[in-house]
């Protein structure tokens, strides 16, 4: 069977769980050369090892431009070229209007917004003419949702982001699309609920009602989505929004 990715460069933000991490383990089992980032050192390294295969792990924030920095620079050293560039790495959390505190506002869109943005733009360098720049989305920015105006804000950017940067960027080739995840069972949604099994239960429970495939979606559900975006496959799909939702947002 051939593999997709074979002979490709892809970098991953946010490959330390959920769904980072489970695209790095589908795009290593399809053959890319792979260079993933997070935030703390050791949850970093053990996501490397069940990575598996050719994976170089980069500790990295991407609201901080001098990481970013780092990270091109080793990319360029050992690799020369970027030919996926999946910009997962984010969050945020459920406040109210009216509740909204400023801290809460400027930390989702560091990691939403900010960090996408120029997690693609110090990124352009080494981009390959015809690759492919995956942009992490949400249902949440095309829905409504109590307590998560914030989060979904910042989502919506993203898409907007995509629109544009496509006609910037339309003489070379490459293409940016969005993918937007419904609810997915991850640890970055369960701890929305707090830290008590029995509540975030409720919430898996809650969110799969809110879904006409009557359940939430698993993280290697959207890490086949996103090697769609990545592969040849998807060579004239650009400027689009991938829903991965179990139908949540079209109804």
């Amino acid at each position: 069977m051939t593999q997709r990715l074979s002979g490709k460069i892809a970098v991953i933000t946010g490959a330390t769980s959920g769904i980072g991490l489970a695209t790095a383990k589908r795009f290593a089992a399809e053959g890319a050369q792979l260079f993933v980032t997070g935030r703390r050192r050791d949850v970093l390294d053990a996501a490397v090892a069940e990575i598996g295969g050719k994976v170089a792990g980069i500790q990295a924030d991407s609201a901080k431009l001098a990481d970013l920095d780092r990270l091109y620079e080793r990319v360029k050293a050992e690799a020369g070229r970027i030919d996926v560039l999946f910009v997962n790495a984010g969050g945020g959390s459920m406040l109210p209007l009216g509740e909204i505190t400023e801290e809460q506002y400027d930390d989702t869109f560091d990691r939403n917004v900010k960090g996408v943005l120029f997690t693609v733009q110090k990124a352009l360098p080494l981009l390959d003419q015809g690759s492919s720049v995956i942009l992490t989305g949400s249902t949440a920015g095309s829905t409504g949702t109590p307590a998560f105006s914030v989060y979904a804000a910042s989502k919506a950017a993203l898409r907007s982001f995509a629109r544009n940067w496509i006609l910037d960027l339309k003489d070379r080739g490459i293409r940016i699309n969005t993918l937007s995840p419904g609810p997915t069972k991850t640890t970055g949604l369960v701890e929305l609920a707090g830290k008590d099994e029995e509540q975030q239960q409720g919430l898996l429970n809650y969110l799969a009602t809110q879904v006409p495939m009557g359940r939430v979606g698993r993280a290697e559900e959207i890490a086949a989505a996103a090697l769609f975006l990545a592969s040849d496959d998807s060579s004239f799909v650009t400027g689009t929004e991938l829903f991965a939702d179990g139908g949540a947002a079209q109804v």
